[in-house]
């Protein structure tokens, strides 16, 4: 018997879930250069909930696609912020219905008992602060892979 590998894996939806710094590396890592219309975003007070419907890269299968000679593949994938208290924007204009954003990375700055602002970086110098009681955020794939209409691999030049 052998161990198990990585690349012997199904292919699955991602559900990932972080509540520390750490496990946030990890979801800012996979939605890095998703790409959503500003329409997708949308916050419920009520139930302190923040999400967006983005378009992910998988950059989770991107060494195997390359080796294998597959397109380069998008997901549909749901991120969500509980424990949300508000939502603060810059260098966003929310009545631009057409404006299609790009997410370069999600942080944390954490303040006082848990509680903190989780920054995510849009390309072209906008930004989302949301206040939270306790970091609280999940992704999950919610559609089948397709081919990346660009077909590319976004270069940051590094």
């Amino acid at each position: 018997m052998t161990d198990a590998r990585f690349e012997d894996a199904d292919e699955g939806p991602l559900r990932l879930s972080a509540d520390d710094a750490e496990g946030l590396s990890v979801i800012s890592a996979l939605v890095q250069d998703a790409v959503f219309p500003i329409t997708e975003m949308t916050y419920a007070r009520p139930r302190r909930r923040f999400a967006i419907m983005v378009n992910r890269l998988r950059w989770e299968d991107q060494p195997y696609a390359k080796r294998a000679g597959r397109p380069v593949e998008r997901v549909q994938s749901l991120l969500v912020f509980d424990e949300v208290l508000s939502v603060h924007s810059c260098g966003l204009d929310r009545k631009q219905k057409d404006n299609v954003l790009v997410l370069l990375s999600v942080s944390f700055e954490p303040a006082a008992e848990g509680a903190g602002q989780v920054i995510l970086t849009l390309a072209g110098e906008g930004a989302l602060a949301l206040t939270v009681e306790a970091l609280d955020v999940h992704l999950r794939d919610v559609t089948r892979p397709y081919a990346a209409p660009s077909g590319k691999v976004p270069d940051h030049g590094v």
